[in-house]
């Protein structure tokens, strides 16, 4: 990620694209990619490619086998030191804040972790005294089955996936839990279609609860944002309005995250 302060003359083209070329090299298999392969996802020529990836190879940064580069060993040493989502939360604040202000309701930000569920990494509040949802709960972590942001990730899987996941008979959280997986794998499937999560008297009675994806440029899901409120204040009748506004927040979020643009 670039720094969000510093004005735009000030950014380096050839590290950009350098970067650019990582992120579409960690979206291939693990058998890698050829420099004609990456420099096209990347939307860069492919001598200007070429040269960035020998530099990169040649500070451990990605590994040449036969003609496929993969990510390598020093990306990965590098990699430990680093707080996998304090960046990632700084820049998604003052978004979340502000859709939390415009509903004067809770919003959160979560991200799928190694063991096939999501974190909770940043959350925001309104103004109001009364909440279903809890404060204060950055590195929670919801039920799949029974979470917006949970039904967002699962959508995301094969239906093999969530069946190895979840276990045969669902824990009931509310009066409307999903209890049966093949119920779930259908409500996955509308899910999917439509692009976000819907849940209402699921989680917890009178909580409704809405979950958009967040994605990087190769499609890959990296975070959620969801938007939860008691039922009474936060009815059915406003999902069109908070849905169109976190469509916004979500694009706003995007360019955050990743700065950098195919045309730098």
């Amino acid at each position: 990620m670039s720094d969000a302060s510093g004005p735009a003359d000030m950014t380096n083209k050839s590290v950009t694209k350098g970067v650019r070329l990582l992120r579409e090299l960690a979206a291939q298999p693990r058998s890698g990619a050829t420099v004609t392969t990456l420099a096209k996802a990347a939307g860069i020529s492919r001598p200007t490619a070429f040269r960035l990836l020998y530099s990169l190879e040649q500070s451990g940064l990605v590994d040449r086998v036969d003609n496929n580069y993969i990510l390598g060993w020093e990306l990965a040493r590098l990699g430990r030191y680093a707080d996998p989502h304090a960046g990632l939360a700084a820049r998604a604040q003052p978004l979340l804040q502000e859709l939390a202000d415009r509903f004067n309701e809770s919003v959160t930000l979560s991200v799928p972790d190694l063991r096939g569920g999501v974190e909770l990494i940043a959350e925001a509040a309104g103004s109001h005294v009364v909440s279903i949802v809890p404060r204060n709960m950055v590195g929670e972590h919801y039920p799949l089955h029974a979470s917006s942001t949970g039904k967002v990730l699962l959508a995301d899987m094969p239906a093999e996936q969530v069946l190895a996941l979840l276990p045969e008979r669902l824990e009931p959280y509310a009066s409307r839990t999903i209890t049966d997986r093949a119920l779930l794998l259908k409500d996955l499937e509308q899910v999917r279609e439509q692009g976000f999560g819907v849940i209402d008297n699921e989680l917890e009675e009178e909580l409704l609860s809405l979950a958009r994806p967040i994605r990087d440029s190769s499609g890959t899901l990296v975070a959620i944002l969801a938007l939860d409120g008691p039922r009474y204040r936060f009815g059915r009748d406003r999902i069109p309005e908070a849905l169109e506004e976190m469509r916004s927040i979500v694009d706003r979020l995007t360019e955050a995250f990743w700065q950098d643009s195919p045309s730098a």
